[in-house]
């Protein structure tokens, strides 16, 4: 079994965003994987220990700032890793293409049986890449998914849905994003992390993507500053409301 498993950093949760002149300073973020690409990456490694013979192929569409995730994905077992050099991505449009891609050049017409991917990233949280990547390789999608069971050929797969929880049955080849508690990821120590040094980062060219299909032209700082104000009575709290837009006039006989 053949297993690709698309992985991004996301900034740590505890690093500091700042906002200048309408655009963010990165300068002082952590970069890590993204929490659901190791639920994926892990998925993909279990699998590849019940199927002997599977090889788990880690892809990210990083700048070479992406050295230290794919060197993770090596501690943690992945067989290979290939970083995706492109131009800057500006929407998950152009990042599902260019993974898209990638995954095309590194197999061939003999895609992989699987794609995993994880849920969403953390920083923008579109959950949208992984639906794409599925409709631009032609291969049907599943996700999110919060188990998974490997019966011979069949995969069984859970996932939570409002009224409850759905079951599934599929065959490979598939795309599936993985929910947060599909498993637990594996820890790596020391000796995992030099090790994964000593392996090769291959490197993937992709083409020019297609123009973004949304754009960011800017970001602003919330405001923590609030107003307080007092009403002495229901008809200066009913007066603040309509002054600030919060009251609107309903016409209408009855």
């Amino acid at each position: 079994m053949n297993i690709a498993v698309c992985i991004c950093q996301v900034p740590d949760s505890a690093s500091a965003v700042a906002v200048i002149d309408g655009a963010l300073d990165m300068t002082r973020v952590t970069w890590v994987m993204n929490p659901y690409d190791e639920f994926a990456l892990e998925e993909a490694l279990l699998l590849r220990k019940q199927f002997p013979g599977s090889t788990v192929s880690a892809l990210a569409a990083s700048p070479e700032s992406g050295k230290d995730l794919l060197q993770k994905a090596l501690a943690m077992g992945a067989d290979r890793a290939f970083e995706v050099r492109s131009s800057p991505l500006q929407d998950p449009f152009q990042t599902a293409w260019v993974l898209a891609e990638a995954v095309r050049n590194l197999y061939g017409k003999a895609l992989p049986d699987l794609v995993l991917c994880g849920r969403e990233s953390l920083d923008y949280q579109n959950a949208s890449v992984p639906a794409m990547l599925a409709v631009m390789l032609d291969l049907a999608f599943i996700g999110p998914v919060s188990a998974l069971g490997a019966d011979g050929e069949r995969l069984e797969l859970e996932r939570e849905t409002e009224g409850g929880t759905e079951l599934l049955v599929a065959r490979p080849p598939l795309v599936i994003s993985a929910e947060k508690g599909l498993n637990t990821p594996r820890k790596t120590g020391i000796r995992q992390v030099m090790e994964a040094r000593k392996k090769p980062l291959e490197i993937l060219q992709a083409s020019e993507p297609p123009p973004p299909l949304v754009c960011l032209e800017g970001v602003e700082p919330v405001s923590k500053k609030r107003r307080c104000r007092y009403a002495a009575t229901p008809e200066e709290l009913a007066a603040m409301l309509d002054s600030d837009g919060h009251i609107r006039q309903i016409s209408g006989e009855g």
